[in-house]
């Protein structure tokens, strides 16, 4: 049985624990906090980032789009990844924004942790514009569809359903509902889904913060 190395409110470890609920795979969820100085995440990735999926003979898998592209070829049934060739394009497409999206989130949220006059406005609003620039597009590329590719539920949706869920935890005044209904639509649906019911993310306690 694999085991997936996660925080609780990662959008990208959630991206694999949907996917692995989808497929009906059985694994052990082990809670980290990267953060703390006692975490074993090192043990198991060299670039100390979760997620980490663990195989039974040891082997690790990690960086989440790559484990959600490996998990896909390892468990083809029931694909989540389409096998048409713009199909396929188009779903990597939903993934790099999302998760561009998720990236300048930390980066912002982060930026908010330090002392007030350590801050950089500049730098803030550049992750701003990340954010906002990312939806948009992702806004437009779903249109009035059900799901992002081929109206068929996939990686794309999981993606970006996960980013979404994100956003509500870490930046609960972004009004992204308001701004794009189609994504507002799109995560309510998902959130019907009993992965995602399952896997919904919260705040994390950090000991010990590495300087």
């Amino acid at each position: 049985m694999y085991r997936l190395i996660s925080a609780t409110p990662s959008p990208y470890a959630r991206k694999v624990r949907i996917q692995l609920a989808e497929k009906g795979i059985r694994f052990e969820l082990v809670t980290e906090v990267p953060w703390n100085r006692d975490t074993i995440v090192p043990q198991y990735n060299p670039l100390e980032k979760l997620p980490v999926l663990i195989c039974d003979d040891g082997e690790t898998v990690y960086e989440s789009r790559f484990i959600n592209e490996w998990i896909e070829h390892m468990h083809p049934q029931p694909p989540l990844m389409p096998k048409d060739v713009p199909g396929l394009l188009l779903t990597k497409r939903f993934e790099v924004l999302a998760d561009g999206v998720c990236d300048a989130g930390v980066l912002l949220f982060w930026e908010r942790s330090r002392e007030a006059g350590k801050q950089s406005q500049e730098w803030s609003d550049r992750q701003q514009r990340k954010i906002l620039g990312g939806l948009q597009e992702i806004s437009r590329l779903l249109g009035d569809q059900d799901y992002g590719v081929n109206s068929m539920f996939g990686l794309a949706d999981i993606a970006v359903g996960s980013c979404l869920g994100w956003l509500n935890v870490r930046m609960p005044e972004l009004p992204w509902r308001e701004r794009h209904p189609n994504l507002g639509r799109l995560a309510d649906r998902l959130e019907q889904r009993p992965s995602f019911r399952d896997s919904v993310p919260y705040p994390q306690t950090i000991r010990d913060k590495v300087a």
